[in-house]
């Protein structure tokens, strides 16, 4: 008998994203940060491009679109917040559904780092030097 995938187990292999490919880079960067506490839109753009995960800024556009996935996905919830002077903003909130993902997440990056490392051992045994390339930004896109 096939039973459906329970959404709300997520495994993990070796490295990869837990859910599969669909899964954005952004997603554990969000719920990460939203794990400190409530934010806004605009707020978590700026320290996304604060901690440089991408090679350039991060698309306002696809923020947001990751950011009504993971509602969608119940990993996290938004509320309007009408403050006494200026515009309406929607407030993000990691969901318990979301920490539990987060912690997914935690044992992907630390596999990753643990690949990453074994990958530089290996480059600094060939007598080679890791130094930061302006080509750094054209490899990773």
């Amino acid at each position: 008998m096939h039973h459906p995938p329970d959404p709300h187990h997520h495994q993990h292999q070796r490295g990869w994203s837990p859910g599969g490919p669909r899964r954005r880079w952004l997603e554990p960067f969000l719920l990460v940060l939203l794990a400190g506490g409530p934010a806004h839109g605009y707020s978590l753009l700026g320290r996304l491009n604060d901690a440089g995960v991408a090679p350039e800024d991060v698309d306002v556009g696809q923020l947001y679109r990751t950011l009504r996935e993971l509602e969608v996905g119940g990993l996290v919830r938004s509320r309007w917040e009408t403050p006494a002077a200026g515009a309406a903003r929607r407030e993000y909130e990691v969901t318990e559904a979301g920490l539990s993902v987060l912690d997914d997440w935690a044992a992907v990056m630390r596999e990753r780092a643990r690949l990453v490392n074994e990958f530089l051992a290996a480059y600094e045994r060939l007598g080679r030097a890791v130094e930061p390339a302006d080509s750094t930004k054209e490899v990773l896109t």
